[in-house]
């Protein structure tokens, strides 16, 4: 009996060992720090900017003075005076319809007119001698008055066969060849002053308040994204459009070279107006089809935590975005490094950021 006594104690005091060993290397591990080290950041604070209040819009170039060149009348093309891409002075003529069918009734209507005036210089003297009555002479100057008007309805249908151009400009491309037969209205070529262009745009009517002639807009076109042109508020329109609620606004452009009609301008309106807005360096925002998130640092007896929080963002410029609402001046904002970032975690300023 005694010899199970001896073992039981034995026993208890191997087990007591064991677990006073195990109870200690607990507490040890216990006191270990296994959370994640913290993240290395770029922080800046948020300021308030005054930001020149602007619009962006898209719109289409054309030139105050362009046009379709078109026939008024029919006719074969017999005689053609320009050449695709050909500079044009004002009045120039350009195309010649085949017109010997109207010559030769130009001529007869002269001798008419020709004929008709002797009559009436004889009528007139002999009304004098009171040789005539005044019926007689009447239908005379009538016969000549006619005779006028039907040689100058010949004179107007012939200056329809010369077609000219009405200002100067840059002819395109030609439709027509050397005799070609015409219809009313067929196309012949089209014509462009390049030295005065112009863009239409539409911007939202709830702005209408803001606008007035004279405002300023930088244009930018795909074909020469590294240039900017700059063009002054015109005139906008009288009513809004029903179907989209837009007031379409024309801007005239200061300077056009290398500008054509018809191409896409991407452009800025400057309303004239300026507003306060809480601003951030653009690399804050991390995009994404949730929405728009930022992370704001929460310093707390020296331990610095992260936390994301959606924002609403308005328009950036300079390498900066203002954020509509969500932040708050002041407040300490992750600018690099967020990508490592998640709900609570716990992060080192980078010194280049100016914190510590």
């Amino acid at each position: 009996m005694r010899s199970y006594f001896y073992v039981a104690l034995v026993l208890m005091i191997i087990f007591g060992a064991i677990g006073g060993y195990l109870t200690k290397r607990y507490l040890e591990f216990s006191k270990l720090d296994f959370s994640p080290p913290p993240v290395t950041v770029a922080v800046e604070r948020a300021v308030v900017d005054s930001w020149s209040q602007s619009l962006n819009a898209v719109g289409t170039i054309n030139a105050v003075r362009g046009i379709e060149l078109k026939s008024e009348t029919a006719g074969e093309v017999s005689e053609i005076y320009f050449e695709s891409g050909q500079t044009v002075s004002a009045g120039q003529p350009l195309v010649r319809l085949n017109d010997d069918v109207e010559q030769a009734t130009r001529k007869n209507r002269l001798a008419n007119l020709e004929l008709a005036r002797v009559f009436f210089d004889r009528d007139k003297a002999l009304l004098e001698n009171k040789s005539i009555s005044q019926s007689k002479f009447d239908q005379s100057r009538a016969n000549k008055d006619s005779a006028v008007a039907k040689l100058s309805e010949i004179e107007a249908v012939l200056s329809r066969k010369v077609i000219s151009a009405p200002f100067a400009g840059v002819i395109g491309l030609r439709r027509i060849d050397l005799g070609d037969y015409l219809s009313l209205g067929d196309v012949i070529t089209n014509l462009q002053d390049l030295t005065q262009l112009e863009i239409d745009f539409s911007i939202p009517s709830r702005y209408r308040a803001s606008l007035k002639t004279g405002l300023t807009l930088d244009v930018k076109v795909d074909a020469f994204p590294d240039s900017t042109y700059t063009a002054k508020v015109s005139a906008i329109d009288s009513r809004v459009d029903v179907s989209t609620r837009t007031l379409s606004i024309r801007a005239i452009f200061d300077k056009t070279q290398g500008l054509m009609p018809g191409m896409f301008g991407s452009l800025n309106l400057d309303l004239g107006q300026t507003q306060e807005l809480v601003t951030l360096p653009e690399t804050a925002v991390t995009y994404s089809v949730q929405g728009n998130v930022v992370y704001f640092v929460h310093e707390d007896k020296k331990v610095a935590t992260a936390f994301p929080r959606v924002v609403e963002v308005g328009p950036a410029r300079d390498g900066k975005v203002a954020i509509l609402s969500g932040v708050s001046e002041d407040e300490l904002i992750v600018t690099a490094g967020q990508n490592k970032l998640y709900r609570g975690a716990k992060v080192r300023f980078d010194n280049s950021s100016g914190f510590k």
